[in-house]
């Protein structure tokens, strides 16, 4: 089972500004790249094309609090918590880590939570439905001590 996944990205010039800092949106676009190489992680397809385990993942929420700027060719570590874990959803937590002066430095924390929905046969709209057990059991949630603040020299 698992709660963390761990991607290291490199800023691209076309995820910066003006200024040569990471624009604010791309942020997002980190996030579920991370996520969806935690689920190849695990075997589990990100879009199924059809069988058992079939869900799609809307989002319901996203989030992200920046701390630092993220500059045209930094490399970024992005941390994948499993935060939490509904019958119907998920809820993640992401930190992304940057290298300056030899410190690993959170640069910025955030937060995406999905759902698990199907069609629903009869009227060809889409539902919630739990969470695929085929899915479900290869997920927990991190310890509370991976969630704290750290600075390593």
């Amino acid at each position: 089972m698992a709660f963390e996944y761990i991607l290291t990205r490199s800023v691209e010039f076309s995820d910066t500004d003006m200024a040569g800092i990471m624009h604010f949106s791309n942020f997002f676009r980190f996030m579920e790249a991370t996520e969806h190489a935690f689920y190849r992680s695990l075997g589990i397809e990100v879009h199924p094309a059809s069988g058992v385990g079939k869900v799609g993942w809307p989002r319901v929420h996203a989030s992200c609090d920046y701390k630092h700027p993220l500059r045209f060719e930094e490399s970024v570590d992005i941390q994948l918590l499993v935060r939490e874990i509904r019958s119907k959803s998920l809820s993640y937590t992401f930190i992304f880590r940057t290298q300056h002066d030899g410190r690993s430095i959170e640069v910025a924390r955030g937060s995406l939570v999905a759902v698990a929905i199907g069609m629903d046969p009869l009227n060809q709209t889409m539902k919630a439905v739990a969470i695929p057990q085929q899915i479900r059991a290869k997920l927990e949630v991190a310890p509370p001590e991976y969630f704290q603040p750290q600075t390593t020299a």
